[in-house]
Formats: structure tokens, sequence, C-alpha cells
């Protein structure tokens, strides 16, 4: 980590500073804080590579001071993109623009994480701008050509969807060493951690419910069966990712309105996960619905907290609680009641990405510019000195070294 562009007062918060400002050790990775921003497609990569938005995307949010810094959802093979426009890692020839945006993150002070996912079902689509539309031969004749999306069972994703191949064990096999081979190319990026994407409706979650998982082998059927896909990933996935680095997998706590899979299904795959090797359960919910009656999780703030808090509790394992987390107070008590370990952004960040500064401030970090890399933290310090000065001697005469800086900025 470069200390050029780190504030050197970033890490040096008491032991009785609020919780979300206190460093946390995952294996062999300290994150300065516990803000987690998010992994949040962009819709905006070629190839699958990261453009010079990411780096500004990316580079914006840790500049805010959060924690933790995902790189979006990326696929493990082509063909497990949603769009043409997703992020991917599925080639060696990625891996120097991924290590230049893993450099980014950390020298300004944030741990660069990264997502890896496999849209499954849900692959050859539009953006989100288009509300994920299938891909058409239309778009084909304008460069956009559809592919064969694959998922468990052949069960379209949605209305409208077309239906996808239903894998086979052997096609399973190869998607599992596309995880693993993925794994290896973050490591060889320089990302610090990874995160399993399982939740939404994409393939992992797709596997675990039973609204869309329809197989009568192995990989189906009762919870176990339907859990052998996930299960597979994450060993694969641990062997290939370094021993000292933490590794998250993110659940849809329970599917979409009407679905099938549910808390108490997530608990028991927290435990798996762990006993694989998993550190963190990041818990979301929704992305497959059904005609049951599980009914729809009310998008209020802190929406997913008791899926996190229960998780942690009865699999005994560090959880991130998210959804509509906006508020400081709000953050700071979700970690004092023990609720969660982390707590992650998105929306959020994109809104205001320097949260997790305003967050010390009104928590009562002294310090609190220090989140900032330096070239912001002290031209505002300077700010501040200035304006009191101001406030206590309003004709007193501005020092000549504060005057000259103010004529050089």
């Amino acid at each position: 980590m470069t200390g050029n562009m780190m504030s050197k007062g970033d890490q040096r918060h008491p032991n009785n500073a609020p919780l979300l400002f206190r460093p946390l050790m995952l294996r062999g990775v300290k994150l300065r804080n516990r803000i987690v921003a998010s992994p949040m497609c962009q819709y905006n990569s070629v190839g699958g590579a990261p453009t010079d938005w990411h780096f500004a995307h990316l580079g914006r949010l840790a500049i805010g001071g959060a924690g933790l810094v995902f790189h979006e959802e990326t696929a493990v093979e082509a063909r497990g993109r949603k769009t043409h426009a997703c992020a991917g890692i599925w080639s060696d020839e990625h891996i120097p623009t991924y290590r230049r945006l893993a450099d980014l993150i950390r020298s300004i002070g944030a741990t660069p994480g990264i997502q890896l996912g496999h849209a499954g079902g849900k692959a050859s689509s539009h953006g989100a701008l288009r509300d994920w539309a299938p891909l058409t031969d239309e778009d084909a004749r304008n460069g956009l050509p559809p592919w064969q999306p694959v998922a468990p069972s052949p069960v379209p994703i949605g209305d409208g969807r077309p239906i996808p191949h239903g894998l086979d064990e052997a096609e399973i096999r190869g998607i599992v060493t596309a995880w693993g081979e993925a794994a290896q190319r973050c490591t060889q990026a320089g990302f610090e951690v990874l995160e399993i994407h399982g939740a939404h409706g994409y393939l992992i979650h797709q596997f675990l419910s039973p609204v869309t998982n329809l197989r009568t082998d192995g990989y189906g059927g009762d919870r176990k069966g339907r859990m052998r896909f996930a299960l597979e990933v994450a060993e694969a996935v641990r062997r290939a990712w370094p021993a000292d680095n933490p590794l998250f997998f993110r659940v849809s706590c329970v599917d979409g309105h009407g679905g099938v899979w549910d808390l108490d299904d997530t608990v028991v795959l927290a435990r798996e996960l762990k006993a694989r090797g998993i550190d963190v359960v990041d818990c979301s919910s929704g992305g497959i619905s059904g005609d049951s009656s599980m009914p729809i999780v009310p998008r209020v703030p802190g929406y997913h907290v008791p899926f996190a808090r229960r998780v942690r509790r009865e699999a005994a394992i560090i959880t991130v609680a998210v959804g509509l987390v906006t508020d400081p107070q709000q953050a700071e008590a979700i970690l004092a009641r023990g609720d969660a370990d982390l707590v992650a952004l998105a929306r959020e960040l994109l809104m205001q990405a320097d949260w997790p500064v305003h967050a010390a401030r009104s928590l009562g970090i002294a310090d609190y510019l220090d989140l900032f890399p330096t070239a912001y933290a002290f031209r505002l310090k300077r700010r501040a000195e200035i304006a009191a000065l101001e406030i206590n001697q309003p004709d007193a005469p501005i020092p000549t070294a504060t005057a000259e800086l103010i004529e050089s900025t």
C-alpha cells in the first residue's frame, strides 16, 4: 500500500472509537473501517475489461473513505455475463487492467475487493436502462448478438425470457472449474477480498431455489442437492484463493415474492459455507419469484438487517448488512447491537461518495478528515484553520504561510 496518496491518520482511531470506524481483521487482511462499498454493475465494460469509467467510479468511492471497495459482479466466463457491457475475468488478458484497478483502490487507502458471478438464465440481455430485456436477432444486426443462457433446468427466468439450456453434470463441473480459474486471476490482479455472488436470481441462486431447480439428480431435489453447486463453487474458489485472504458469499436470504428458498435454508447454507472456508456472508434478498405465499420483502431502512442478525447468531459467522443503510447512527447501531459486523452501502454512495467522512464527523471522530487522501485532507484542514482564525480573531492578519497556500490553491 503506497503512502503518498493516503492521509497519514486514517488508521489511528482508538479502541473507544465508534464501531463503524474500528479496523477489522479478516484473516490476514485489515480493513480500515467497517464500511463496504457494495458491488454495483456499471454496464460500461468492453469485452469484460474495465474502462476509464471504472477507474473514476471506484477511485471516487475509495477517496470517500470506505474501508472495502468492491468492483462489480464479474463473470467467470463470457456466457455468464448479463449483457455485452458486463464485467468479466475469464481470460488472462484481463489481468493487467484489473491489476491497475486494484492498485488504484489500494493506493488511496481502501481494500480492493471483487465479486465473481455467473448470470445463468438471466444472461443475454440488455442492461438496466432497458430493464434487462432479452437480446434478439435484431440486436445481432446492431452488433449485439444474443447467446444461449444456461441454468440448472430449462426454466425461463421470468416472463418473456428465453428458455435456458439445462446444464448436464459435465457442464456443471466445467463452470465450477471456471470459478476457480477466475479466482486465480483475481489473485494475480492484486485483489485482497473476493465475494462469490450467490444471490439475486443468478446461477448459484437458480440452483438453490426449487422454483428454478427442477433437477432429479445430485444437483437437485432436496435442499442438500440444491446446495451442492454452491458448495462446490465455494470449495473451488477457496482452493484457488490465498489462504490469508478472506472470502465472502452473497446470498439472497429469501427468494422474491412467491418464492420458496427462505431464511431457514440460508442459515443451513451459511453453516455449510463456513465449514468450507467462507469467512463472511453478505445478506441480501430477492431475484427469483414464484406462486407461493412468500411475501415481498418491504423496502424499509435496513430491511436486510434481521437476516444478517439471524445468520450471524445461528451460523456463528461474520455478516454484512445491506439495504437502505443511509444514516451514520443507524449504521453504528447495527454494529453495536451485534446485528452484523460490516455495513454495505450502494446507491447512497452514488449520491454521496464521501458518506464515510461525513459519518465519521457525525459520530464524533476528531480526525475525520484523515479518511480523505492527503491531497484533500490538508486543504480542508487549512480551510478549517482559516475559518477558526476568522471567528476568533477577525482582525488578525492571515499568516504568511497560510496566505501563500490560499494563493496556490
